[in-house]
């Protein structure tokens, strides 16, 4: 019996955000990433969304190994989680493991996971996958594309890449092990789609050291730049700027601490020592010679941007004269909290430098012609685009057919879909069930969009408690039921309302119904909202004595 080749995008297909692919063959599984998503806007309290793996913990003795192709969040954010359900080694390159181990070891799990440092151009071999690291691009140091080698073909996974020849750290994509493998022949390629809507080449990481040096001539005061705490290629062009124009520079916040210690220690950073300085250090030097790395550019509210933009920032606040660099893009849903975050930086006085003001961040991904670029080079036999929304992995589709690969070979997919390979053959299975798994402090997939929908009741129209004393003999109430609410500001402007609602919750205890306190509620759910047209939360508490 032929053995079966399955590819299980987990995360990250169909959006933007929690990456994660699993490659299984006979009993043995091999994880890709494992990252997390920020919430949308209307997903309030939400501090972000990590992948639905009940699939990988059903079938956690499988698990040979977990592999990461970069230190971004996006794809290692929710590996704390997922070390805590499987018992798995986790390979990736230095820099990679070095910012999973800050992240292993704020979560008191370091001990029980075993890292192995794999280089690129190096391979290791697990069960029967064969792995190797092939350098690629990226918005991080040490990213690497994957080449899986199975006893059903190899598998390419493209990681998130693009063709930057004059990347920050002078290290460009290994163009020969891609075409390299093309020549052993691929049978298929997962590849980056994040910006498969955008024409033409991404530009290079070199473009924003021009558009930093402007930024540091010019500015009065603090240059505080926020990003993110992983983008260790941004940390060095700040670092290099703010030398060059005799600034010191500090970083704030846990993450931006820990992760470029860890880049320093590992030689991924190379700023001068003299130029770094303590957060309490920069703090008592004259503004005009400090810069401030920290991270909240997507405008996260329990981030250092986002508590500056409100004023509850600790250690201190924007005061006018600030000059505020936001060196990213905003990730699709985000644009609405970034753009609030930019307005109440300007209304306490800040300059704010942004895209498209200034160039002060290119994207890390493909653009069109970098993507068919990829195709050309590793000649996939199959394309299986990820790392988008449905828009985008349809692009990417659509591209690819024009580069001559047909449709029926073009796995087009979304998360949980089952891609099965027999004799070189692919065909596409059944759906796995899962959904979002929301991360509300510390609580993991215990809140749901039903608990967001509550949220979201509460700020817009607020809470009714009507409480009532009852006696359980004749169902009258004791004394007239209180009413009590929060942020809902009708109780004292509508005292006809505020009767109606007492008058009906009598009426319905009277008739002394089993399910009373649901009763209740739904009656002045329905009251509220013929009078005022609005939906508050109701609650019902009912004492009988």
């Amino acid at each position: 019996m032929t053995k079966k080749l399955r590819i299980i995008p987990i995360g990250g297909s169909g959006e933007v955000g929690k990456n994660m692919t699993v490659i299984e063959y006979d009993n043995q599984i091999l994880i890709i990433d494992s990252g997390i998503m920020f919430p949308e806007n209307d997903m309030l309290g939400i501090d972000y969304i990590i992948p639905d793996f009940n699939y990988i913990v059903e079938n956690k003795h499988k698990v040979v190994a977990v592999v990461i192709t970069h230190g971004h969040e996006d794809h290692t954010g929710s590996i704390r989680h997922l070390m805590e359900v499987i018992d798995a080694p986790i390979y990736g390159t230095p820099l990679t493991l070095g910012l999973i181990e800050v992240k292993l070891l704020k979560a008191n799990i370091r001990d029980k996971v075993t890292l192995n440092v794999t280089h690129a151009g190096e391979s290791f071999q697990v069960g029967d996958f064969k792995v190797e690291f092939c350098h690629v691009c990226h918005s991080i140091p040490d990213g690497v594309a994957l080449g899986i080698t199975t006893p059903a073909g190899l598998i390419v996974h493209s990681g998130d890449y693009k063709f930057d020849h004059t990347p920050v750290d002078n290290w460009p994509t290994d163009y020969a092990k891609l075409a390299e493998w093309s020549k052993r022949g691929v049978l298929a390629l997962l590849a980056d789609s994040t910006n498969a809507e955008r024409p033409g080449w991404t530009p290079s990481e070199k473009v924003i050291d021009g558009a930093f040096d402007d930024v540091f001539k010019n500015a009065e005061g603090r240059v505080i730049v926020a990003t993110f705490a992983s983008l260790i290629s941004r940390m060095e062009q700040v670092g290099q700027a703010a030398f060059r124009h005799g600034r010191k520079m500090a970083f704030a916040g846990y993450s931006m601490k820990e992760n470029s210690k860890m880049a320093l220690k590992l030689g991924y950073l190379k700023i001068p020592k003299e130029t770094i300085v303590s957060i309490e250090q920069a703090l008592e030097m004259p503004p005009s010679q400090v810069a401030i790395m920290c991270t909240g550019s997507q405008g996260e509210p329990s981030s250092i941007m986002g508590r500056l933009a409100t004023g509850r920032n600790n250690l201190f606040n924007v005061v006018p004269g600030d000059t505020i660099v936001l060196s990213s893009h905003p990730i699709p849903g985000n644009e609405e909290t970034v753009s609030r975050i930019i307005n109440r930086m300007i209304q306490r006085g800040a300059n704010m430098i942004y895209d498209p003001i200034a160039p002060v961040h290119v994207s890390g991904h493909a653009s069109q012609e970098e993507i068919k670029f990829m195709i050309h080079l590793v000649k996939p036999k199959h394309l299986i685009p990820v790392h988008g929304e449905a828009r985008q992995l349809r692009q990417h589709a659509n591209m690819a057919a024009e580069l001559g690969i047909p449709r029926d070979r073009i796995g087009e997919v979304e998360n949980g879909t089952i891609i099965e390979f027999e004799n070189g053959k692919m065909s596409i299975k059944e759906r796995l069930p899962g959904g979002y798994i929301f991360v509300d402090g510390a609580l993991v997939g215990e809140t749901d969009f039903r608990i967001i929908r509550q949220r979201e009741s509460l700020s817009r129209a607020g809470v009714v408690i009507i409480s009532a004393m009852v006696n359980r003999s004749s169902g009258r109430t004791i004394k007239a039921p209180e009413i009590t609410t929060h942020g809902f500001q009708y109780q004292d402007e509508q005292p006809e309302l505020m009767d109606k609602i007492i008058n009906e919750t009598e009426q319905i205890l009277r008739r002394k119904p089993d399910d009373a306190g649901k009763m209740v509620e739904r009656a002045v759910k329905g009251l509220i909202h013929k009078e005022l047209k609005i939906k508050p939360i109701v609650f019902a508490v009912i004492n009988e004595i």
